[in-house]
């Protein structure tokens, strides 16, 4: 454990000595208001962010998941932002060394310092540790999606983004509509962006249960989900998404 300390020590160390002399005040001002105050920033560009950082992550290379959370908690801890986006990108990198016994800090992290930029952040890290975990992902996420906290709600919502075919479209759906009666703008956008997501894999399906659901979905929500339904119709069909349904009985 000694070691590994050390190990995480030195790497905050030299993050924080790659990212300082970064520092804009002019943009920390803009990157501050943007995120309506809620957060101190050095003010680092995402693009020199990520070149000052990557190789880091990179060399860090932890050792297991303690290691990982240590350091990912270490930079939590930091009042500038821009460190919890070191964090959420170390998480990201190294997911696959997690186990769904992580999954209830990966949480607490999303319940802490929350808003959309690092929750979104941290569902790279969520939907690949869900998917592994099989049965038990799944009933973590339905409890989720019924979590007093919206933020987890609305990874619940999001942990599917990106599965095309492989995503649990019972589970899309039924989330969807567990979640429609909310007046809250975040999970209001995340169904749609959900269902937006799935539609670039089979927009017909999507269009089917925004025309069919008996749950009213708020506006934003439809107008999120059907946002390129024009240009996927004009698509040519996807032939393996044929052969698939040719196959069905």
């Amino acid at each position: 454990m000694g070691s590994s300390k050390q190990k995480v020590a030195e790497f905050h160390r030299a993050v924080r000595a790659a990212l300082r002399p970064l520092r804009n005040a002019e943009r920390a001002a803009g990157m501050r208001a943007y995120m309506r105050n809620q957060f101190e920033y050095l003010g680092v560009s995402m693009p020199d962010h990520r070149a000052a950082v990557a190789p880091l992550l990179k060399r860090f290379s932890p050792a297991g998941p303690e290691e990982l959370h240590m350091a990912a908690e270490g930079f939590w801890r930091m009042r500038k932002r821009e460190y919890q986006y070191v964090a959420t990108g170390l998480l990201g990198r190294y997911q696959a060394i997690l186990s769904f016994d992580d999954l209830p800090w990966v949480l607490g992290l999303v319940q802490s310092k929350s808003w959309w930029d690092t929750v979104d952040a941290l569902v790279k890290t969520i939907g690949p540790v869900v998917r592994r975990a099989g049965a038990k992902g799944k009933r973590a996420m339905d409890a989720a999606v019924r979590h007093g906290n919206f933020w987890v709600r609305r990874i619940a919502m999001l942990h599917q983004l990106g599965l095309r075919d492989e995503v649990d479209t019972a589970r899309l759906f039924r989330y969807a509509e567990l979640l429609a009666t909310e007046k809250e703008f975040f999970i209001r956008k995340a169904i749609g962006w959900a269902l937006r997501d799935y539609a670039w894999h089979d927009w017909r399906a999507v269009e089917k249960f925004l025309k069919t659901t008996q749950i009213e979905l708020s506006g934003l929500t439809v107008r999120e989900a059907s946002k390129n339904f024009a240009a996927l119709s004009q698509r040519r069909p996807d032939k393996q998404l044929l052969t698939r349904r040719r196959r069905k009985p």
